[in-house]
């Protein structure tokens, strides 16, 4: 086949393509160069350049051709200008979930599609196409590595096109494989973080566009002021680091985004926060919504953690993105984030999943 191979300059997707290399394919691989260097690169060390030398000496030895190609833009349009506006709401993003879904099979997609069969990536997933032709999204069986939940809103034409070289192995045995082949890579370390974002802390990047909006912290139960903070968007539902209050420890419990007030409460258990109930909009199902009060698995984060849950659709739209469901869970959870995706799970398939409202 014609394979677009992204390369990122890390080992999975170094190993992904010696692997589609040694399965004798024409492979062309890109490197999207989506680091706001521009606009940010006085707030820390943007490592696209180390990345690209990796990916670069991963080509010349496979002997595969490069392109480098500038998604700036696309990705500011597509994904950061989303998250900014997510958290000015009040909300808590996942920028790394769209990033799948508009740049690497959107974006990209729509410039260079055309010229290639599938466009592959290092994930660890899987898919499956049956005997009407439709993709389904499968687990990886390693459950650490398992990649589906950033994977869960790409559409039904995108990951038709989409190939994960490296789904079916285990993190250990990709290590091996780069050792094997003597890839450059071998022992890099794994990215962490935000994929634009690189060693720039998420914090730091709020606060160059949003600015410094100091405000109280409160408690929530008895209403009195604890402590100033320098804005509400730089905190999370659930957080405990980083919040330098007296007698603690403390917990984000609520936020009000028009009086910039961030609550707090002295412990979950003791303010109700653990929660089994929350509803989902904007959804993304791979092949099809699920059947009205069908019990699934779901994560609420990235993770090994999965709980089983009924989901039961409460209202109807025009498309199908515009039906809200309403999610129970059968054990409590104490970090049920608005703005944070909720994934869906039938045994091992992800069928999608939709924004925590």
């Amino acid at each position: 086949m014609k394979i677009a191979m992204l390369l990122s300059g890390g080992v999975d997707s170094s190993v992904a393509l010696a692997l589609l290399k040694e399965q004798g394919h024409d492979i062309t691989a890109f490197y999207l160069k989506i680091w706001l260097e521009d606009e940010t690169s006085f707030l820390g060390h943007c490592p696209w350049e180390e990345d690209l030398s990796y990916a670069r000496a991963v080509c010349k030895q496979l002997d595969v051709p490069l392109s480098v190609v500038p998604f700036q833009k696309d990705y500011y349009k597509r994904v950061v200008s989303y998250t900014l506006n997510e958290v000015r709401a009040g909300r808590t993003p996942n920028p790394d979930v769209l990033c799948n879904r508009e740049v690497k099979f959107g974006a990209f997609v729509e410039r260079y599609g055309a010229d290639f069969e599938k466009v592959a990536t290092g994930h660890y997933a899987r898919v499956h196409t049956d005997a009407r032709g439709i993709t389904h999204l499968l687990r990886a069986p390693d459950p650490i590595k398992d990649q589906t939940y950033f994977l869960a809103m790409v559409r039904q034409e995108q990951l038709a096109h989409a190939l994960f070289p490296i789904g079916h192995l285990q993190k250990k045995d990709v290590r091996a494989l780069a050792e094997t082949y003597g890839l450059p890579t071998a022992q890099r370390k794994d990215s962490q973080g935000i994929c634009f974002l690189g060693k720039i802390s998420f914090r730091d990047f709020i606060r160059h566009y949003c600015g410094v909006h100091p405000g109280n912290f409160v408690d929530s139960a008895t209403g009195a002021v604890l402590g100033r903070h320098d804005g509400f968007y730089f905190y999370t539902i659930g957080q405990r680091k980083g919040l330098n209050l007296n007698g603690g420890p403390w917990y984000v419990c609520d936020k009000d985004p028009q009086k910039n007030i961030v609550y707090v409460a002295h412990g979950f258990a003791q303010h109700d926060q653990w929660r089994d109930t929350f509803d989902i909009g904007g959804c993304n199902w791979i092949v099809a919504p699920p059947q009205n009060g069908e019990r699934l698995a779901v994560k609420l984060r990235h993770g090994v953690s999965f709980y089983m849950c009924t989901i039961k659709k409460n209202d109807s739209g025009d498309n199908a993105s515009d039906v809200s469901w309403s999610v129970k869970l059968e054990a409590k959870d104490q970090g049920i984030t608005p703005g944070q995706f909720a994934v869906f799970y039938r045994d091992d398939e992800c069928l999608g999943g939709g924004v925590i409202l």
